[in-house]
């Protein structure tokens, strides 16, 4: 009998991605947080606390959908580690999986995704620098949000340098389109192509509309 000498499947890239946040002040956040709302989320948030990327995919809709289902998809995190953590105002970059509460989801709310603002600056810096630690190169750590504005590129990159990464696809596509690009690449087990934050164009033409997902 022939040995098999086959080479073992090479293992995944170590990647975790970091979410931009969802607004915690719009109307979808009130819904949320009514003391009379009845829907299975909101009683679940009042009384025991949901998973902080439910919550926030419930507020944002497609956008942050796609970006949950992107990180599950192609998140290969150390041991340890979460794949995918969230931005938060306040509360620095918080493990999607986490619980939180109703009065965690007000205290979101309380403080603006401003660079300028400490109260949110700090904790993601520290958070940041804590990542760089625990998740060293050749780990790569790929922000799932925009870099044309600096709320989430200034912190971040002043912390992790040429190591952030951004899809490059993202460049030119609004949320909607953004969202639903990643909702297309985790079905399909296809992934984008990162290109390091700092570099990355911030501005581009629109690409073409995203063909329609089939519904058989």
């Amino acid at each position: 009998m022939r040995e098999n000498r086959s080479l073992p499947p090479s293992l995944p890239t170590p990647r975790i991605f970091l979410l931009s946040p969802a607004y915690a002040g719009g109307e979808r956040a009130r819904m949320l947080l009514n003391e009379r709302a009845q829907f299975e989320l909101a009683v679940r948030l009042r009384q025991s606390g949901a998973p902080l990327g439910e919550v926030f995919a419930f507020m944002s809709g497609l956008y942050f959908r796609g970006k949950l289902a992107y990180a599950r998809a192609f998140g290969a995190p150390p041991p340890g580690l979460g794949g995918s953590y969230v931005i938060t105002a306040g509360r620095g970059l918080v493990p999607s999986e986490k619980q939180v509460t109703a009065q965690d989801l007000r205290e979101i709310a309380a403080v603006p995704i401003d660079a300028a603002d400490q109260r949110y600056r700090e904790p993601l810096e520290r958070d940041a620098r804590a990542l760089a630690q625990l998740a060293p190169p050749p780990c790569e750590i790929v922000l799932l949000g925009s870099v044309a504005t600096a709320k989430y590129l200034d912190p971040l990159a002043g912390i992790l340098g040429e190591r952030l990464l951004f899809p490059a696809e993202f460049v030119g596509r609004g949320d909607m389109s953004r969202g639903g690009l990643m909702l297309r690449c985790a079905s399909a087990g296809a992934e984008l192509t990162y290109v390091p934050a700092m570099n990355a164009a911030r501005h581009g033409p629109r690409p073409p509309k995203l063909p329609k997902l089939s519904r058989t």
